[in-house]
């Protein structure tokens, strides 16, 4: 069946800002651990038999940060509102409206909201994930200088 519009099921409205009808806000992770800060999710598509990827939005509060880690599955990120700076592997690079990040599996990866405003950003991964990996004493060492001034934990 051909009609040209998508069943209002497979439709997520956006209602304002950076909220989408029907979709809660969560903390970051569910742990509630200290290792990230000022950090929320909304999970805006889940996945599904034909599409095993989850669309999530995070949002990066001033001065916030995501968790410095790395997983076997790769992201892809879209930045969708602020500016910022993210560490991919050992390279630091500022981030803004509209600019695409991958981070390649099993690479460390770190987003900080910057300039004293939000970083909100969409993100694509696997439905099906590896839990993350949280860095060691050994990984921080061999990180270089830059990448060592840069993390927060």
């Amino acid at each position: 069946m051909v009609t040209g519009m998508l069943p209002s099921l497979m439709v997520r409205h956006h209602i304002g800002g950076n909220r989408w009808e029907g979709v809660d806000v969560h903390p970051y992770k569910e742990d509630g651990g200290t290792h990230f800060k000022s950090i929320t999710r909304q999970t805006l598509f889940g996945g599904a038999h034909d599409l095993g990827v989850e669309l999530r939005y995070f949002e990066i509060g001033e001065g916030g940060h995501s968790t410095l880690e790395r997983h076997e599955h790769a992201h892809l990120v879209v930045i969708n509102e602020g500016c910022g700076e993210v560490m991919v592997g050992d390279k630091i690079s500022q981030v803004g409206l509209h600019d695409v990040v991958h981070v390649p599996p099993m690479t460390w990866h770190q987003f900080r909201a910057t300039q004293g405003q939000p970083l909100g950003f969409l993100c694509v991964v696997s439905a099906l994930r590896d839990r993350p990996q949280r860095p060691g004493d050994l990984d921080l060492a061999s990180f270089s200088d830059e990448a060592r001034a840069f993390v927060r934990t």
